[in-house]
């Protein structure tokens, strides 16, 4: 994560080309709030007082001062002011000193409040991040999800974006808006089929087709009159990817050993996390299956383009594991300050294992401090990841003998979070070593 970048005092508001600056208020405390807080004459002062059309929003903060800091819309960006605060105002985890530059897409924190500064939020309203059916979506997401609605009608869709953002999701609403909503959904990884079987699993055999061969349907057939999804297609062998276009021409499959085709009606969604147009120039994917395949396509946001989802994500979430457990501010912080590279599958297997650790200190509050220090980063180094999260407090497991480790558990008096702050670890850094070393908590 980059330093923060100081400003001087010129901090005249500049005129900028993009549309609808706004910023969106996103939490309070534990408690996922969506309000609308629009710039006026490029400015906006937030606290536990907000100043909007129609009268003041007050937040039941009481860590945040009335008047807490000021934002500024400048040309690709913004300025933070800290207005004197008791508690201080930071930038994505970060606080700040006097004035500081903030990106869009930056995370804002004025006491227990969160804020999301968007370069276009156009059309953003009050409540419009909403929870249905165990789903969470914001504003980009239903776009999309209104997208692969309207592509329902087609007999194809290409669904581009990165692993765990949700593809299969789209797949899923696209079959159930379709005409084939009755018949069959088959949800297919293209990355998880051994070479050597994928024609048989994909397209069926014939009885004699092979030595042992019996009449078998490939997945293709067991989608007839429904859907078939092909996860991660940019895998696919290319001869396959060739069979596969002949299937979506001329709607009949073609068993292993088979003398003629079977006919099949299906919707066929593909989905990929590869850039298929560099796969089609280096060879590696048909530059005729690509033109079939990619009108229309629906790209998925990631899910650090739709932060204002993650503290419903995170409430819903962590009440699936325990309805007893709430977040703690700084927990939202955490999670909506890291891009989470693994998308809703990371942050859902996380949060998870940040709610049993809770759990097991018989706490229902669960703090950042339960999540790992790498958790939502990219993949790098540990040591690295711990430093953009906890600088100054970088250990490494491994340094801590077992005689430093004793005498931080005892004086904690058991209390396991408290020694493992001390050491400079994460908790489940902290149970390991205690595995290792055969040190249980007094009163154990």
């Amino acid at each position: 994560m980059a330093p923060m970048q100081t400003l001087s005092d010129d901090t005249s508001v500049a005129s900028t080309p993009d549309a609808a600056p706004v910023i969106v208020l996103i939490a309070v405390g534990a408690r996922p709030l969506i309000r609308r807080v629009p710039l006026q004459g490029g400015r906006a002062v937030l606290g536990r007082e907000i100043d909007r059309p129609g009268g003041v929003l007050e937040l039941e903060d009481g860590r945040a001062s009335r008047k807490h800091a000021e934002v500024i819309r400048r040309a690709g960006g913004w300025v933070v002011r800290d207005l004197g605060s008791h508690n201080g105002t930071a930038i994505d985890g970060r606080k700040i000193d006097g004035d500081a530059a903030a990106a869009d897409g930056a995370i804002v924190r004025t006491g227990h409040s969160l804020f999301w500064l968007l370069g276009d939020g156009a059309g953003y309203h009050d409540d419009a991040v909403t929870t249905a059916d165990g789903l969470v979506a914001g504003p980009r997401l239903r776009k999309v999800d209104d997208g692969a609605r309207r592509a329902a009608v087609s007999p194809s869709l290409l669904v581009l974006g990165e692993s765990g953002s949700g593809k299969e999701r789209l797949a899923r609403l696209y079959h159930r808006a379709g005409p084939r909503a009755g018949g069959p959904f088959v949800a297919v990884n293209c990355a998880a089929i051994p070479e050597t079987v994928a024609e048989r699993l994909l397209f069926g055999a014939k009885k004699g087709a092979y030595s042992g061969a019996e009449d078998a349907p490939g997945y293709l057939q067991a989608a007839h009159g429904g859907t078939l999804f092909l996860d991660e297609l940019g895998d696919l062998p290319l001869p396959l990817q060739a069979k596969l276009l002949r299937v979506l021409e001329t709607r009949e499959v073609w068993p292993v050993g088979a003398s003629r085709g079977v006919p099949v009606e299906l919707g066929v969604v593909a989905a990929t996390h590869h850039d298929l147009r560099r796969a089609v120039a280096d060879g590696r994917f048909r530059e005729d299956l690509y033109y079939r395949l990619t009108k229309p396509a629906i790209h998925v946001p990631p899910l650090r383009e739709r932060r204002d989802e993650l503290p419903a994500l995170v409430a819903m979430t962590l009440a699936a594991v325990d309805p007893r457990l709430e977040p703690h501010p700084r927990l939202l912080e955490a999670v909506c300050t890291r891009p989470w590279p693994g998308n809703i599958r990371e942050l859902i297997h996380e949060l998870r294992a940040a709610a049993e650790d809770a759990l097991a200190a018989a706490s229902t509050e669960v703090r950042a401090e339960h999540l790992p220090p790498e958790a939502g980063l990219p993949l790098r180094p540990i040591i690295e990841a711990v430093a953009d999260v906890a600088p100054g407090r970088v250990r490494v497991a491994g340094e801590v003998g077992r005689d430093e480790l004793i005498a931080a558990v005892e004086a904690s008096s058991g209390n396991l979070s408290a020694a493992a702050r001390t050491l400079g670890l994460h908790r489940t850094q902290l149970y390991r070593l205690m595995d290792r070393h055969g040190v249980k908590p007094p009163g154990a």
